[in-house]
């Protein structure tokens, strides 16, 4: 563990100062950059034999999940424990929120079994802002309505500068439901703070009213979001959401807009294509494409660990 404090603390860059971690938006480009380079330094440690240090012993991580969620919930889980810390798993379909509890009272009743960071995910955005402000326990947001998700972006940012080197001026489209797509909003913050230029493609339903406001271009035609792209990220289509009314057959979108290996051939020979998941295949993509060569969808999974442990650490060990 020496030698990754050390990494971190020789590269110049800014020490982290902030008790919580509740959206990219709020972040600049040097913080983001941080994590992402603590990340790389954590990601070392999943490859030892013994996948464990100690940098949080003695710290309690509790996930609130309001939220069904596997990959999330399990990354957090994992990276917790790699850490060294205790982790307690709130399921709240069995907990006191079921009889009317409020996330506030919830939190401040966990937070006086004296722990040190909750990881929060809820149906409602800005959720965990509100939990920040109320306790004294680090928050960390694993996703809030459609406000954000920062984690799934800093991994999906960490996939990318692994395979492209320095983002700076590279193009990266995203395809598919804009209108509802938390994960959408946090690669915008992130992805645009780093240099990329971002196209969201989707049909005009699902493009949200004055996007282009957070510095993106915007199309509903799948090939110009496929030219010159070096990476593709393909969103879930929300089908149980308004999303059927731009596109009420599953089987016309994805011929629409679907991810194929036909059109990758019209792509740049190396394009990544990137899913936060879970995948609809047939939908959103084919089984050849997000199984295929172009495709980091598992790397992204095992990335999240990394950067999820390099929150994690960052947020128990700011210097407030």
């Amino acid at each position: 563990m020496r030698e990754i404090i050390t990494n971190v603390a020789t590269n110049k860059k800014p020490v982290w100062t902030k008790k919580d971690l509740l959206g990219l938006e709020y972040l600049s480009r040097e913080e983001i950059e941080l994590i992402l380079h603590t990340a790389k330094s954590f990601k070392e440690v999943t490859t030892r034999q013994i996948k464990k240090v100690p940098a949080l012993r003695g710290k309690t991580v509790v996930n609130l999940f309001y939220e069904p969620s596997t990959r999330t919930r399990t990354s957090f889980e994992l990276a917790a424990k790699r850490l060294s810390a205790d982790v307690i798993n709130i399921a709240t379909e069995s907990s006191s929120i079921k009889k009317g509890e409020t996330l506030i009272d919830t939190g401040r009743n966990i937070e006086a079994l004296k722990i040190d960071i909750i990881v929060v995910r809820h149906n409602a955005s800005g959720a965990p802002n509100i939990l920040a402000k109320a306790v004294r326990s680090s928050v960390v947001n694993a996703g809030d309505g459609r406000h954000e998700h920062p984690t799934q972006a800093l991994l999906d940012m960490f996939t990318l500068k692994e395979k492209l080197g320095n983002l700076e001026g590279r193009k990266v489209s995203i395809i598919g439901d804009i209108k509802h797509s938390r994960v959408c909003r946090s690669n915008i913050w992130g992805l645009t703070k780093l240099g990329v230029h971002v196209t969201v493609c989707a049909p005009e339903l699902l493009i949200p009213e004055g996007i282009e406001k957070m510095g993106v271009s915007t199309t509903s035609n799948i090939n110009e979001a496929l030219d010159g792209a070096d990476a593709i990220n393909v969103l879930r289509m929300q089908f149980e959401r308004d999303s059927a009314l731009a596109f009420p057959s599953k089987g016309e979108y994805f011929r629409e807009y679907g991810i194929t290996e036909d059109r990758l051939k019209k792509c740049k020979k190396n394009i990544i294509v990137m899913h936060p998941g879970p995948i609809n295949r047939g939908v959103e993509m084919s089984s050849e494409v997000a199984d295929g060569t172009n495709s980091v969808i598992l790397e992204q999974v095992t990335n999240g660990i990394a950067v999820r442990m390099a929150v994690l650490y960052l947020v128990a060990t700011a210097k407030r």
